[in-house]
């Protein structure tokens, strides 16, 4: 009697607010949902467009203009690139790039996953060896240039140490030597990278299904062949992430090499980032540093559109 008593004297007006109380807040939460993670990313994206696409595009107007000393943006066409190509300076460094950007990266490729298939294989001390190679990396490549400029010098560094171990006619002078200066950059590049490398194959490894690997021993196979066949193969998009790091690290190259020779002796050691540098900042050529800094984009999208497109192409096969 009392319920029946309660839902007569209950007002009609009660029951249709209380829905509307509890769509309400809903509402908020369904707006909160959709704007809240835009409004978080809004200045990232910003800062983004601005200050990395925005630049691109302003330094390629420049390369379209007569740009000196300070910027001119009365347009001239491709005259910049075209001096840019008559400029033997510019090929000596494109060249020295291409040396120092395959031996880079295909040493780095091969000692980083050595030493990952090594640590995987649950060593003692593996701790202690994987901070031991990771070390190179926590350091800058301005220090790394340093230090391999020190050990490299014929005249205090591993020419002497030898020499006096007893060795008087060993030869160690390929920092001050033009043919072989550019190997002393890829000997630094390589101690610096290769640890990170070695990180990342070791978290691919890691990942592999061992019920695959336990299957295969099982058939007989032996471990090299396990690792031909089945590891390697499956580390596909770790090969893909490593290449795209070190293709990077190796076009922009400019710290490494300015603290280990400055680009010498003579131009030996020349890469375009330095090459930038000097015509943009240095020789007040503004519109050519603007035009070799749009060349070295366009080295960075020959390497990542074709591996893009071969990462995705295998993905699309593969579903």
């Amino acid at each position: 009697m009392s319920a029946i008593y309660h839902a007569a004297t209950t007002p009609a007006s009660a029951e249709k607010t209380a829905p509307q109380t509890v769509a309400l807040p809903r509402r908020f939460q369904a707006l909160a949902d959709l704007w809240l993670p835009r409004l978080v990313l809004s200045p990232t994206i910003l800062s983004s467009l601005i200050f990395v696409y925005g630049f691109i595009g302003f330094t390629a107007y420049l390369s379209l203009t007569k740009s000196r000393l300070m910027p001119n943006y009365t347009l001239v066409g491709f005259d910049q690139y075209r001096a840019l190509f008559d400029i033997d300076r510019w090929w000596v460094a494109a060249a020295n790039l291409g040396i120092f950007g395959g031996l880079f990266i295909g040493v780095c490729l091969l000692l980083g996953l050595s030493l990952a298939i090594f640590l995987d294989q649950r060593i003692r001390a593996e701790g202690a060896l994987r901070a031991i190679y990771l070390y190179p990396m926590a350091l800058s490549f301005i220090v790394t240039g340093a230090a391999w400029k020190w050990i490299l010098n014929p005249g205090l560094g591993l020419e002497k140490m030898v020499r006096e171990w007893g060795f008087p006619h060993f030869s160690m002078d390929w920092l001050v030597n033009s043919d072989m200066a550019i190997y002393t950059v890829v000997i630094a590049g390589v101690w610096q990278s290769s640890g990170f490398v070695m990180a990342l194959f070791l978290a691919g490894l890691r990942g592999v299904d061992d019920s695959i690997i336990k299957a295969a021993m099982v058939d007989g196979a032996s471990l090299p062949c396990i690792y031909r066949r089945i590891v390697i193969p499956a580390l596909r998009p770790v090969f893909f992430s490593v290449l795209l790091v070190l293709s990077h690290i190796a076009i922009k190259s400019f710290d490494l090499v300015m603290a280990l020779t400055a680009g010498g002796p003579g131009t030996s050691t020349d890469v375009p980032a330095i090459f930038m540098y000097q015509f943009s900042f240095t020789r007040g050529q503004l519109g050519m540093g603007a035009a070799s800094a749009m060349m070295m984009l366009a080295t960075v999208l020959a390497v990542l559109v074709p591996l893009i497109y071969l990462e995705t192409k295998e993905a699309r096969h593969g579903r």
